[in-house]
């Protein structure tokens, strides 16, 4: 097999790993309310069946990277793609919500293995800056399209095959990219490091802590499940602090979060994901349970957000390039905002034209803030620190994802109702705007306003 086509064998694996990776985030969420009905559960089972993923995925993402160091990135990304491949059939075999629940963290933690080593594979077989930069271009567009890609082939595989078939997709697609792997992918390792792994599985408690209490409260209120999970929270945050500075190698370098462009990007990040992931959960559910329409059908209405959301990346990139990261961030908050206030519009039989602006709104915003918000982030850190801080990045979308799924789905609480939902939904839109204003005055009082250098790093949109 000639150097090239192996190069490119081993790009195509790598995007088609990212692209697995970013589908089961969006992906299940048109499922939801077939597996609500397969598997009697209620609305809090239906959040656990998103954050469990996410939870897990957000937690270890910082330390997979590091253990790719250590253990091989090749070796990596057949762990995470078998990890990935038995829970997906687990998933799709689930006889509780209990066990998908369980088979669903099982895939986080195989997502959060895979994901760190796609890019570090990617960088090892193109080592030349420009072709590099041409391979993880590629790997980030492809990636990318798993977002519009999820709701519609969901949609698709629960009303032809039902909701098992969603999961189980991932098998043949998993096991033909571990044969490849094997076959193409040299070991690659960086320098060793030792893995802190306490801290890691600190931040996996304090975050299912804080979404169990989050869920929990919002279908029972302040009992004692609820108190007792808070308190975890806090005894989490506490030790992972204390972890971190005794650590000779932490998890998270408390010294990163001195830099106020650093803390802010991150900190918009997480209202982004925040916002739409959890918009994306509440607006499904408005479309099959409220307005009755079917799974294929709620997939193609949730079009236009994924769809911007994919093809500005480009488009912002080179703006960001050009005015620095501030002002794409600025507009796409505006933008994005405006459209989370949209929701307050809706009623139960409203026409798809009243649903079409919020969720353009919404694409059309994340669009902008995505590649801008990664550069912000990057550009406030010293070179030698960007896998760090291009970690930290990820890690702050999805655990805000997770949180974002608990907390809409803590409004809508037990409304099921179409009067009832709407009005939750109402509310929804009210706090979703208010938290992307707030992220717009986070951003004019800590990112800069010069241009940058341009982004260092290429990331997925999600």
């Amino acid at each position: 097999m000639g150097t090239e086509i192996r190069r490119r064998m081993v790009l195509a694996v790598m995007c088609a790993g990212m692209f697995l990776v970013l589908l089961d985030v969006s992906v299940v969420n048109v499922a939801l309310p077939s597996i609500q009905t397969g598997l009697g559960t209620d609305l809090a089972g239906m959040q656990w069946v998103v954050d469990a993923y996410g939870i897990t995925l957000a937690s270890l993402l910082l330390a997979a990277g590091g253990l790719g160091d250590v253990r091989g990135h090749r070796r990596m990304v057949l762990a995470g793609l078998v990890t990935f491949g038995t829970a997906s059939v687990g998933c799709g075999l689930a006889p509780t919500v209990e066990v998908l629940v369980t088979m669903r963290a099982a895939q986080g933690v195989g997502a959060a293995v895979l994901l760190p080593s796609t890019m570090a594979v990617i960088t090892h077989t193109f080592p030349g800056r420009a072709e590099q930069s041409r391979a993880l271009g590629t790997w980030a567009g492809v990636s990318s399209l798993a977002l519009p890609s999820g709701p519609l082939l969901g949609g698709a595989l629960v009303s032809w095959l039902g909701w098992r078939a969603v999961f189980l997709v991932n098998v043949p697609v998993t096991l033909l990219a571990a044969v490849m792997v094997r076959r193409v992918v040299a070991e690659s390792r960086g320098q060793e490091r030792v893995l802190d792994l306490p801290a890691a599985f600190a931040a996996v408690a304090g975050l299912a802590c804080l979404v169990f209490a989050v869920i929990t409260g919002g279908q029972r209120g302040l009992d004692r499940a609820v108190l007792v999970a808070l308190v975890g929270v806090i005894a989490a945050a506490a030790l992972f602090v204390r972890i971190e500075r005794r650590a000779s190698q932490p998890l998270v370098p408390l010294a990163l979060l001195r830099s106020p462009t650093f803390v802010g990007a991150n900190l918009v990040a997480g209202a982004m994901n925040f916002v739409g992931i959890g918009t994306v959960f509440a607006v499904t559910l408005y479309l099959q349970s409220v307005q009755g329409r079917s799974a294929l059908t709620s997939g193609l209405d949730l079009l236009p957000l994924f769809v911007p959301l994919a093809a500005l990346s480009p488009l912002a990139g080179r703006l960001t390039a050009r005015l620095g990261p501030r002002p794409p961030m600025l507009l796409g908050l505006v933008i994005g905002a405006a459209g989370a206030f949209g929701l307050v519009r809706l009623q139960p039989e409203s026409a798809y034209a009243v649903l079409l602006p919020p969720l353009l709104g919404l694409g059309l915003g994340m669009g902008l803030l995505t590649s801008a918000v990664v550069t912000a982030a990057m550009q406030s850190v010293p070179g030698e620190r960007a896998g760090l801080a291009s970690g930290m990045n990820n890690t702050a979308r999805q655990a805000a994802g997770a949180l974002g799924v608990a907390c809409f789905g803590a409004v809508l609480g037990s409304a099921a109702a179409g009067a009832s939902f709407v009005a939750h939904l109402h509310s929804l839109g009210v706090i979703a705007g208010l938290v992307w204003l707030a992220a717009a005055a986070v951003t004019a009082a800590t990112v800069p306003g010069r241009a940058g250098p341009g982004p260092r790093s290429y990331e997925p949109a999600g």
